[in-house]
C-alpha cells in the first residue's frame, strides 16, 4: 500500500553513454541532477543509472546517487525500475529506492521503503516523485 508522498523533485539528464552491451541488446547509462523537497526540505539529488532494452521493449534499469539536504542530511541511493518509451519521446519509468547512511533531515528514509515514478521528455527535463511504501 503507498503510504505519504515523500517528495518531488525536477531536473535535467546531465550526460549520457553508451556501455557494453548485454547479449545484443542496447544498453545505455545516463546522469542526473535534479532538485526538489524531500519531507519538506529543501533537496538536491545527484544520480546515474543504465538501462537495457528488453525484447519486449521495456527497459530495465538500476541506479545510484545521492540526496542531499539544505539543511545538511544526506543520503545515499540505489534502486531498481521498468519502463517504457514514451510517445512524446521520452521515458517513463516505476521502481524502488532504498537509502542509506541517511543524516539529519534524512535520516528516517534508512527505513522506509521507496516507492518511485520517474519520467523524462524528449528535451532531456525530468521529473521524480516519490511515496512511501507502507
Amino acid at each position: 500500500m503507498l503510504g505519504e508522498m515523500l517528495g518531488e523533485e525536477t531536473g535535467k539528464i546531465t550526460g549520457t553513454r553508451v556501455l557494453p552491451s548485454e547479449g545484443g541488446a542496447p544498453k545505455l547509462e545516463s546522469s542526473f541532477q535534479a532538485t526538489g523537497r524531500l519531507y519538506g526540505v529543501e533537496e538536491t539529488d545527484l544520480g546515474t543509472y543504465w538501462a537495457v532494452l528488453r525484447p519486449d521493449g521495456t527497459l530495465y534499469g538500476e541506479g545510484q546517487g545521492v540526496a542531499m539536504a539544505k539543511d545538511g542530511g544526506m543520503a545515499t541511493w540505489t534502486g531498481q525500475g521498468l519502463g517504457r518509451f514514451t510517445a512524446s519521446g521520452g521515458v517513463s519509468y516505476r521502481g524502488a529506492v532504498y537509502y542509506q547512511s541517511a543524516s539529519g533531515s534524512l535520516a528516517r528514509l534508512n527505513s522506509t521503503v521507496v516507492v518511485y515514478e520517474y519520467e523524462t521528455d524528449a528535451n532531456q527535463n525530468i521529473q521524480l516523485r516519490i511515496w512511501e511504501w507502507k
